[in-house]
């Protein structure tokens, strides 16, 4: 998942999933049943912080002798941590999981086995099923997930129009998102047509997100396979935008958040990134609202998937773990409640609208979560239509094993091409291929 707040992150929806150990909580442990819970939103987030609060106090009326302990550390979910915790037992009753990290929990039986329990998720069956079955193993349940979403292209609208492109009309493919990058670009000084990474491992991140969406694949069969022609054509038309049309800019090699605040500064014209993005540039970054739009992945052959679930302590007793189930189904996967009261983040100021999850797609629940996100939302929701309308027959793919490992490794050609105009782009591919295998080779 990519490296910032990796489920990071977010709309109503996500900012309260992130996943968290230790810290302060405003409800003590007690009573019959006492459960911890990750996580509590930090205190620099005031308003969503009481909503939290208000939440655990609303759950406890209705489940009497359940007492729920949050946890509040920032970010949620911290790789470098992670890992660790997870060994040490120092997991919540109930923790969040991203995707990229699913199998691993699984199959290091460091998650509870629920299947016989979910039906007090109450609309657990509205789930899609391809997403269900990224937290299910040998036909048993390990995991809820709340958190789905594919990758498409962020665009300035803005900067479309007095480019003289259509904002209704976003690049389908990557040729003509290389031709509205130069436009864009020869607006003047400063301004960057298209805006990607080089390094931090988002570099790796997104070249996955572009050799996918092109058809290639990063591994089969334990295998590195992004030496493709497919591979290719990622860095050689990274490169040529770079070094023939200069529409990349000259400010290569910069961070996640770098990019967004660009996005948000107004003068980059599009990039990489899943709906939440736009929640960040105009949420966390104070971008206009009325400037950006959003559509699928170019050529959309298949687009990286992002996510989350939440799982259970595998030493919680059938009392705790009936308590964490409830507490999963109130706050995360109830219309109206929890992180989709979109009336309460609508008052407390939250961008509402983006189309940043579909996991539980068109079914009732799904419907009426998207209609209450479009009855409250403060963004403009019509300018989310392309992607809503492209995504949903976009083949999505999983994050390759050793994720990370591989995109640190694939960093080093992106950020070649950014910053080398005699880039041996073979070669680059031919040194990462044998650095990857090594890497799989090693489970």
């Amino acid at each position: 998942m990519k490296p910032r707040k990796l489920a990071i992150f977010l709309t109503t929806g996500l900012v309260m999933s992130l996943a968290a150990c230790g810290g302060d909580s405003e409800s003590d442990a007690g009573g019959d049943v006492a459960i911890t819970v990750a996580c509590q939103p930090a205190k620099t987030a005031p308003k969503q912080r009481e909503a939290w609060n208000d939440d655990v106090v609303a759950f406890e009326k209705a489940h009497p002798g359940v007492k729920v302990k949050s946890t509040d550390q920032q970010p949620c979910f911290d790789p470098k941590t992670f890992a660790a915790k997870l060994a040490g037992g120092q997991m919540e009753t109930v923790f969040m999981v991203p995707v990229t990290n699913y199998a691993d929990v699984i199959s290091k039986k460091q998650a509870k086995d629920i299947t016989g329990v979910t039906d007090l998720v109450k609309n657990y069956g509205d789930i899609k099923q391809d997403v269900k079955d990224m937290v299910t193993k040998d036909g048993k349940s390990y995991g809820v997930p709340n958190v789905s979403y594919s990758v498409g292209l962020v665009y300035n609208r803005k900067l479309f129009k007095d480019a003289g492109l259509d904002p209704d009309a976003p690049p389908q493919t990557w040729d003509e998102v290389r031709a509205a990058a130069k436009k864009i670009a020869a607006l003047g000084d400063g301004y960057v047509g298209y805006g990607e990474y080089g390094g931090g491992n988002v570099g790796g991140w997104h070249f996955a997100q572009s050799i996918f969406s092109r058809g290639g694949e990063m591994a089969v069969d334990g295998r590195a396979a992004f030496n493709s022609p497919e591979g290719k054509a990622v860095l050689q038309t990274l490169h040529d935008m770079r070094w023939k049309d200069d529409s990349v800019g000259k400010k290569v090699l910069i961070g996640w958040e770098t990019l967004m605040q660009q996005m948000a500064a107004g003068k980059t014209g599009m990039m990489l990134g899943a709906p939440d993005v736009v929640t960040d540039v105009v949420q966390k970054f104070q971008g206009n609202k009325d400037d950006y739009g959003i559509t699928g992945i170019p050529e959309g052959q298949a687009s990286l998937t992002g996510g989350e679930a939440y799982m259970v302590n595998p030493k919680a007793n059938a009392a705790e773990t009936e308590a964490a189930m409830q507490w999963i189904d109130f706050q995360f996967n109830t219309p109206g409640k929890g992180r989709h009261d979109y009336a309460r983040g609508k008052a407390n100021a939250e961008a509402v609208g983006v189309p940043n999850n579909d996991y539980m797609g068109d079914s009732p629940t799904g419907q009426r979560i998207a209609d209450d996100r479009e009855a409250n939302a403060v963004l403009p929701v019509e300018y989310y239509e392309p992607y809503v309308n492209t995504s949903k027959g976009v083949e999505l793919k999983l994050e390759p094993a050793k994720a990370q490992e591989l995109y640190a490794v694939l960093d080093v050609p992106m950020s070649a091409v950014l910053t080398r105009e005699n880039a041996d782009i073979d070669k680059l591919l031919k040194d990462a291929e044998s650095k990857a295998n090594g890497i799989l080779a090693r489970g």
